[in-house]
């Protein structure tokens, strides 16, 4: 068939459905540079006011996924097992569960990215450890995959090119927000790493992209079917985000945590949401039947200490400092901490996590553009979550900070985004639902 892209973006405008071909041609034109911009963003827009039906987001991903280099790495592990969360603030699972899950013998391959705005990546986060090497080559993911069963690096450039680059024009072009294009974008990446098995922690509320339960639903949906589509094992959790993950937010505030949780002494939010995806990636997997059982091998991996000795193995791995693996007092601190305390007594009944996520990118812990310097030492540590006594004078967080003005103008939104009232308050659960 001759491909024309104006016939394309009609038949799309005018809620017609594309075939497999229109759009794997699309997209082979579109990243050889032959599509124009206009007439990509053009097409992204109509996307955004009519949709696509599961099969057609399908073939999208399939088409993105095979634009560029794929990972296949069966020749080193039989099921590669994986999970990707949407993206929050103190979200700092990845650390914890990929231990948890490779100490259980089921090998975890993640091709991770770095945060911007206010959510944060999973990349910043493990450079807090001197000498950590998140750029690996093709050859030393799949030989540290193998020898030590957990690798968390950058996607190299030639993985789903279509999708860096639509990504970048939905960006500019007001498109980011389309389901479609939010599922296809997220299970392209993990199609072409060579995952067998796919847990995906779907956020709700405030700090997150999906502001309410339904929209989370849609999405989470729409990507389970598209990986079951594609003979991919999935699962996905939607997991609150009204207020921070857990307590610490913040890149080497956060590892610490993630370190806690692996000694078995984490935040309860953040130690439940860690049971979950794990044992979703162990049930995929294959090593536990249940969810019950599942739960007990991550308790028991937990308490024998083998979760934290894969940590710290892979750490080690990737270059970064053992020493601070054992004593996280070592891991970079910031120069002031500031405890901001509550006005008045009664109950948290509010913690924004979007201007949590704010207040510690202006600190410093975040960027505003990519490719932006981070201090990793900066950051905010909530005493108090939402549903918590409080008496007034009482801290409510404290602030890590190395700028007097940065420090004033984080300290100020933090005010604004903790919200305590006379009366008792429910706190969130962390977990809404699985979706399989």
């Amino acid at each position: 068939m001759s491909f024309r892209m104006v016939d394309f973006i009609v038949k799309k405008r005018d809620g017609g459905t594309h075939s497999r071909e229109e759009l794997e041609a699309f997209i082979r034109g579109y990243v050889a540079d032959e599509i124009p911009d206009y007439q990509a963003s053009a097409w992204c827009m109509a996307v955004y006011f009519q949709g696509m039906t599961p099969e057609e987001t399908a073939h999208l991903t399939l088409a993105m996924a095979y634009s560029g280099e794929t990972l296949d790495l069966h020749d080193v592990a039989p099921i590669v097992v994986d999970k990707h969360s949407s993206g929050g603030v103190g979200d700092k699972t990845s650390l914890a569960v990929g231990p948890i899950v490779a100490a259980t013998g089921l090998p975890v391959g993640k091709m991770s990215g770095r945060g911007l705005a206010h959510t944060g990546g999973t990349l910043d986060k493990l450079e807090s450890f001197r000498g950590f090497r998140a750029e690996l080559s093709f050859e030393e993911f799949k030989r540290q995959l193998k020898e030590v069963g957990l690798v968390i690096a950058g996607a190299t450039h030639d993985l789903a090119p279509a999708d860096k680059k639509l990504y970048a024009l939905r960006d500019v072009t007001g498109t980011v927000p389309s389901v479609p294009l939010i599922a296809s974008s997220i299970m392209s990446k993990k199609i072409a790493t060579g995952s067998d098995a796919i847990v995906l922690d779907v956020k709700v509320g405030k700090g997150a992209f999906m502001r309410t339960l339904e929209d989370a639903r849609v999405l989470a949906r729409l990507m389970v079917d598209i990986g079951t589509h594609l003979n991919r094992r999935m699962a996905a959790v939607l997991s609150d985000m009204n207020q921070p993950l857990g307590r610490a937010v913040g890149n080497a505030l956060e590892v610490k945590e993630a370190i806690a949780t692996l000694h078995g002494r984490g935040p309860a939010d953040f130690t439940e949401l860690v049971h979950t995806v794990a044992g979703e990636m162990i049930r995929l997997g294959g090593k536990a039947a249940t969810r019950e059982e599942a739960r007990a091998l991550v308790d028991k991996v937990i308490a024998d200490g083998s979760a934290f000795r894969k940590f710290r193995e892979f750490i080690v791995a990737q270059g970064g400092d053992p020493a601070q693996v054992d004593n996280p007092d070592l891991l970079p601190k910031a120069r002031i901490v500031v405890p901001l305390e509550s006005a008045a007594a009664g109950y948290v009944a509010d913690i924004d996590a979007l201007q949590v996520g704010l207040a510690t990118m202006i600190l410093g812990g975040g960027r505003e553009k990519k490719g932006e310097p981070i201090d990793h030492a900066v950051g905010v540590v909530l005493h108090k979550k939402v549903g918590d006594r409080v008496d007034a004078g009482e801290p409510l967080c404290e602030v890590h900070a190395n700028d007097e003005a940065r420090l004033a103008e984080a300290l100020e939104r933090l005010r604004r985004a903790i919200v305590v009232t006379p009366e008792p308050v429910e706190g969130y659960p962390i977990v809404y639902e699985i979706i399989t």
